[in-house]
């Protein structure tokens, strides 16, 4: 007799957790024959009430399995198009049935390649990334959760309504 593995489910965390999330984007144009958009999700480390380091990455894993990314080190699945720009606001599909979560001041090269068709790569982080990081922060941070498969991505576009 075989057993099969236990199911687990994640919850989608609510609009509370995802105002909580770092969140940045921006556009590599250079060395690639196509430019890339990039979203990068993590949080900071714990500062709310009943907030933990595994309560917070139980929120990150429940994104990571609504969008059905997948870890860095693997092929980059395409995850659909979840993207949603209007005039110079952008939100994402973060896989909740009723909220979306914003994503702050996108730039308006970020916004043309979006609205362009242009493909985007979405990168979810589980160690604590604080708010305010720079590009040199945010490169050191992706190298490190990357290397220790504490990052998850997929690629996907703008949603055409």
């Amino acid at each position: 007799m075989t057993t099969e593995p236990a199911l687990s489910f994640r919850a989608v965390p609510g609009p509370a957790f995802a105002a909580g999330c770092t969140v940045s984007t921006w556009l590599d144009v250079g060395g690639l024959s196509t430019p890339v958009g990039y979203v990068l999700i993590g949080h900071a480390p714990p500062w709310r009430p009943r907030e933990s380091a595994d309560s917070i990455e139980a929120g990150l894993m429940g994104m990571v399995d609504a969008m059905r990314l997948q870890p860095a080190a693997a092929r980059v699945p395409i995850v659909g198009a979840r993207l949603l720009i209007r005039e110079r606001f952008a939100a994402l599909d973060y896989g909740h049935p009723t909220f979306v979560m914003r994503l702050p001041a996108p730039g308006a090269d970020w916004r043309r390649h979006v609205l362009a068709g242009g493909p985007v790569c979405v990168t979810i982080g589980l160690d604590p990334l604080p708010p305010g990081a720079g590009p040199d922060a945010i490169g050191a941070y992706l190298d490190r959760v990357a290397a220790t498969n504490r990052a998850y991505m997929g690629a996907t576009t703008r949603r055409v309504r």
